[in-house]
């Protein structure tokens, strides 16, 4: 576990704070019998998972591809590899849904901004020594030198969440 004490209770107020503004109907399926703390959440989204991301195109129409997720510090995070069309999305229009889901024994749903992350800051190599540990240095090394031979650059970002769920079946809980 990566997370510290603040990035727990930090993603702890973020769910708590969902809650409370989530309409009847999510409230409905998210019950708290079914919501997760955030100890739960972290415990959860270990290595790397595929989250499906929405973004936002000029004309303002939703799309939506899988993507590989990891959760680290408390956030969802996600790369996009140079050439992508999305990289044009986020970078123009940043507001994002995600979702995380494993049949109905768990859900994690996300909605708010992509915070890209400077390949040149600490929470970037700090990201990319997590991100080699959870895919194998083979794997992400392979990566790094794949996308080094490009001129354009990839995207990495973690989301900034406005509103965030997270529930699982009662039998799965931990």
């Amino acid at each position: 576990m990566h997370e510290t004490p603040e990035d727990l209770a930090r993603l702890q107020r973020t769910l708590d704070e969902s809650y409370a503004l989530a309409g009847e109907h999510l409230r409905s399926i998210f019950t708290p019998e079914r919501r997760m703390s955030a100890e739960q959440v972290v415990r959860a989204l270990r290595g790397v998972f595929v989250l499906h991301l929405a973004t936002v195109t000029a004309d303002c129409a939703p799309v939506l591809a899988p993507i590989d997720g990891l959760f680290y510090r408390g956030r969802l995070w996600f790369g996009v590899p140079p050439g992508a069309v999305r990289i044009r999305h986020l970078r123009a229009r940043p507001q994002v849904s995600a979702c995380y889901s494993v049949g109905e024994a768990l859900c994690v749903l996300a909605h708010g901004t992509a915070r890209e992350v400077a390949e040149d800051s600490s929470d970037y190599s700090e990201y990319r020594a997590y991100g080699r540990e959870s895919y194998g240095p083979e794997v992400w090394d392979y990566w790094d030198r794949h996308y080094d031979d490009r001129k354009e650059r990839g995207y990495t970002a973690w989301i900034e969440p406005r509103r965030l769920y997270a529930m699982t079946s009662p039998d799965a809980r931990a």
